[in-house]
């Protein structure tokens, strides 16, 4: 697991834990702008295990054809494991939200800008 995982994930309980809405409304004054930002932002982590899992899987991939050769891997089944444990995406961008983590902004700011 990568630096940054371990970093995300220490502090972070892989159970869901109910949250404030007003906590979520006070960071931008809405609680759906703040619900999209989580979202945007657990689709980033997303995207970063998923690459980083299949770039630590690829090292087992088998590239040959016949069904003999596929065996169970102790490392390969530890490293599935490992990532298995890991907090969800959407806990991760909640609390790295509510810890003011995330740099966002609006769009409309932009055009008077």
């Amino acid at each position: 697991m990568s630096k940054i995982r371990r970093q995300l994930s220490a502090n972070t309980s892989s159970s869901v834990e109910p949250k404030k809405l007003t906590d979520l409304k006070d960071k931008t004054g809405n609680v759906y702008e703040s619900i999209a930002v989580i979202a945007k932002r657990a689709n980033q982590i997303n995207i970063t295990i998923k690459e980083e899992l299949h770039n630590k899987l690829e090292e087992f991939a088998s590239h040959t054809d016949s069904l003999e050769e596929i065996h169970e891997n102790k490392e390969q089944i530890e490293i599935s494991r490992a990532y298995e444990r890991m907090p969800n995406p959407a806990l991760l961008a909640t609390s790295e939200f509510l810890e003011d983590k995330v740099y966002f902004r609006r769009a409309e700011d932009d055009l008077y800008s």
